[in-house]
């Protein structure tokens, strides 16, 4: 997990503006302990805290490609989990990689295909790219919606942040509650693309934005598709497996320690061998930790539900 933010400005000159950019960057220092990185434009700052994952070195941000007159600079949240794939297949189009991270390749693969590189991407992401050449300011999300991403247009300023309090933390960004946002805190009611205060809207989860001086374009690049299934038993299963298989195998792409977290249900447990057979191959050893709480045997006792679980 890690967080960013960012402000572009039209008619601002942001230059200047890191001590902003740096309170800001300030409230999501818990999504990213390990680093923060800060890039300022004439028009556009953005930041980046970082919790490493994949490359401790070459995965710094905001990250930079220059290609003669253009320059493009990347925030982002998230793991490409197909980034090797897309990697070498960049590469068969005069690619030229400088690092290990899945960030470069996230860079890249929008140099490429621009907007449509969202339909590359197999993961889960929240993403800013501000095209220098272009004045353009492209905001991406994964398509379950795993990543958060708000933002905000005032004036002539476009900001936007993983969480809310990135944005309030902004000068221009005022805690106003609207008339929706006390439904949300009063009637639970979830609405998706809207937040709890006026002016702030929520990126929704298959969507990604483009903002220029002159127009606002948000549009949705996924959808989940409801069809009918065929498939008998057997062959739903060995599928399902497959699926289960090729995700654990992925997501286990790391160049930190990799544990995972038993909770005692069938999910972790299901998860956790997939991950240990992957260890297994690799002749390595996969750790695991479950939590307890202090006196618990005193609190817990043995229910009727199939299968013997406890409950409180």
């Amino acid at each position: 997990m890690c967080g960013i933010t960012g402000w572009i400005d039209w008619e601002q000159d942001l230059s200047a503006q890191q001590a902003v950019l740096e309170e800001m960057a300030c409230t999501l220092k818990e999504r990213g302990p390990d680093r923060e990185g800060y890039w300022l434009s004439p028009r556009a700052a953005l930041a980046h805290r970082r919790l490493i994952v994949i490359d401790p070195i070459g995965g710094k941000q905001p990250m930079l490609f220059t290609q003669g007159e253009q320059t493009y600079a990347l925030t982002y949240n998230g793991e490409i989990y197909n980034f090797r794939e897309l990697r070498e297949e960049l590469r068969t189009r005069d690619h030229v990689f400088r690092t290990h991270s899945d960030t470069e390749v996230l860079l890249h693969a929008y140099v490429e295909w621009g907007e449509d590189c969202v339909n590359h991407f197999n993961g889960i992401f929240a993403f800013a790219i501000w095209d220098e050449a272009r004045q353009r300011l492209f905001i991406a999300r994964d398509h379950l919606g795993v990543k958060p991403l708000f933002y905000a247009q005032v004036g002539s300023a476009i900001v936007f942040g993983s969480e809310i309090k990135a944005l309030l933390a902004h000068p221009r960004i005022e805690p106003i509650l609207d008339d929706e946002g006390m439904k949300a805190i009063f009637v639970s009611i979830f609405l998706s693309g809207g937040g709890i205060f006026r002016d702030i809207q929520e990126l929704r989860p298959g969507h990604c934005a483009t903002f220029t001086r002159e127009r606002t374009h948000v549009r949705q690049y996924w959808q989940l598709v409801s069809r009918p299934h065929t498939d008998d038993l057997e062959t739903t299963a060995e599928y399902i497996r497959s699926l289960l298989i090729d995700t654990v195998k992925r997501q286990l792409i790391a160049d930190v320690p990799v544990v995972t977290l038993l909770s005692g249900g069938l999910d972790s447990s299901g998860v956790t061998s997939l991950a240990a057979r992957e260890f297994q191959r690799e002749n390595q050893v996969l750790n695991t930790y479950a939590i307890n709480y202090v006196n618990s045997e005193e609190h817990f006792e043995g229910s009727a539900l199939p299968g013997g679980r406890v409950s409180a």
